[in-house]
């Protein structure tokens, strides 16, 4: 595993501040649906990204934006994030009501 591939690891997967005990099912289901409703949304930036991505590389002689392709990252670690949640893999929620790292 390269760097990054452990740095990224690290930021799914690494420690994270568990509740002390799990929110009851109902206030659960109410975080899932607004989580869902924020991936979807997620889902919608990203392509915007991409395509903003993808001009830019074709002005750009192939080099992409790195400030756009590290915020590219930070979206794909918060699903990974939110997708935790949702598949109760986890009881830590993402931003906003956890850190972004």
């Amino acid at each position: 595993m390269d760097k990054d591939d452990a740095k990224m690891e690290g930021r799914i997967h690494g420690e994270q501040m568990e509740p002390p005990q799990p929110d009851n099912m109902l206030l659960r289901l109410l975080f899932m649906l607004l989580i869902a409703v924020m991936i979807s949304m997620a889902q919608t930036i990203l392509g915007v990204a991409t395509v903003i991505q993808f001009v830019i590389m074709l002005v750009n002689s192939n080099q992409p934006n790195e400030r756009l392709a590290e915020f590219g990252t930070d979206l794909g670690v918060w699903v990974a994030k939110a997708a935790r949640y949702q598949t109760a893999a986890s009881n830590v929620k993402p931003w906003p009501w956890s850190e972004l790292d």
